[in-house]
């Protein structure tokens, strides 16, 4: 139960990628601070789902029906944050996908899919947010990978997004520090969520398969707990980077 005493009371917060895995996650951790969070994603039946359970929990939140790689949507979206509650103070981009598949048998619609939408999609929405982010001095949450660090055999496009993502929010913090906005991303490991059961590249997806039948990989909740911690600490300390591996995973 969120009381007026609870770290994010008063703050609106928005999840992307909200329908599955970390983004739901972090929506239940975030309200359950006290946060009014909006929930986006592209499964509306899911945000649905979500929304109810956050209301049993007595926490506040609404579904917005969005797909981040659509400019119009990224708009609309922002729009009726700040109509229905009058700002925005957290932004989390954590839409995403993951098409693994060793350069040479890529398949481009794939490459040009996680750009559109781990990259430009991120970079857009913050674009859109950050006039709100200013006025309340508020916070952004990249979701990027280790991926945005080590760049493994096997993964080069997804790697190429999510260094991309370690780079513009770097780049972002130094334009946006003297705004009082707070700028974190967040490079989880392996973690057991749903993200890899779009990789239509069989070796590939079998090779993720074998490292989480073979390890203790993280949970969506670790890292929603980790976005938690940056997001609640005190105006003045920018967490500004956040890797997060499985204890049994080397790189």
């Amino acid at each position: 139960m969120t009381t007026a005493n609870s770290p994010l009371t008063g703050k609106v917060a928005v999840v992307t990628g909200a329908s599955s895995g970390i983004g739901e996650a972090t929506a239940v951790v975030l309200a359950a601070a006290g946060a009014k969070v909006v929930v986006a994603a592209r499964r509306a039946d899911r945000l649905e789902a979500l929304v109810a359970r956050i209301e049993q929990a007595d926490g506040v939140a609404l579904a917005i029906e969005a797909d981040i790689a659509k400019p119009g949507d990224i708009t609309a979206m922002v729009d009726k944050v700040v109509s229905e509650w009058g700002r925005l103070d957290i932004l989390v981009n954590n839409a995403g996908v993951m098409l693994l598949a060793p350069a040479a048998e890529a398949d481009l619609d794939d490459w040009r899919q996680m750009i559109e939408l781990n990259l430009i999609g991120l970079m857009a929405t913050t674009k859109a947010a950050l006039p709100h982010l200013k006025a309340s001095k508020g916070h952004i949450v990249n979701v990027s990978s280790v991926a945005g660090r080590v760049a493994n055999p096997g993964a080069s496009g997804y790697a190429a997004t999510k260094f991309g993502v370690v780079a513009f929010s770097e780049s972002l913090r130094r334009e946006v520090y003297a705004d009082k906005v707070r700028v974190t991303v967040v490079e989880p490991g392996l973690v057991r969520t749903e993200l890899g059961d779009h990789i239509t590249n069989v070796q590939s997806k079998a090779g993720l398969e074998h490292r989480l039948a073979t390890m203790e990989a993280l949970t969506a909740e670790d890292i929603a707990n980790a976005i938690f911690y940056a997001v609640s600490q005190p105006p003045r300390v920018n967490v500004n980077e956040i890797l997060i591996r499985p204890t049994d995973q080397e790189r």
